[in-house]
């Protein structure tokens, strides 16, 4: 098994650190990665850490996750969490255990964002701790 950790982040995290701070905080994106990379070589661990708008890249990023026999692929959907069966559907194709990342806790904002496809496939999910729900994640990969 590879001791690296695949980080995907879907649509809009791109904008992270100036997109709605009042809801996703002003941590960028690129301080995410970093952080994540340092918890990660905590536990000797390492990250690959990507970001994409596109559905389809997400999906075949998973693919690759499981061809390179991932220790776990984190992940957080952004808006794909809510619409996306394709992401499901891969999730559930794939070996390396799946977690579920957000920085906002969906279930206390609108209603259509309540329903995680992702989360179905998904063996634990960290949400409503802005980064701490990565570095939480991280952590839940080198318990398992």
């Amino acid at each position: 098994m590879s001791t690296t950790i695949f980080i995907f982040n879907g649509p809009n995290l791109n904008l992270l650190g100036t997109r709605e701070p009042e809801i996703y905080g002003t941590t960028t994106l690129a301080e995410i990665d970093a952080a994540c990379v340092a918890k990660a070589r905590e536990h000797g661990l390492s990250v690959d850490f990507r970001q994409s708008n596109h559905e389809g890249v997400l999906v075949d990023w998973i693919h690759q996750a499981h061809k390179a026999k991932a220790r776990a692929i984190i992940i957080n959907a952004a808006a794909y969490t809510h619409t996306s069966i394709a992401l499901l559907d891969a999730a559930k194709a794939v070996t390396p255990p799946v977690i579920e990342v957000h920085l906002s806790d969906p279930h206390t904002r609108e209603e259509f964002r309540h329903k995680s496809y992702i989360g179905e496939a998904a063996v634990a999910c960290f949400k409503g701790k802005g980064l701490q729900s990565y570095l939480d994640a991280i952590d839940a990969v080198a318990a398992l």
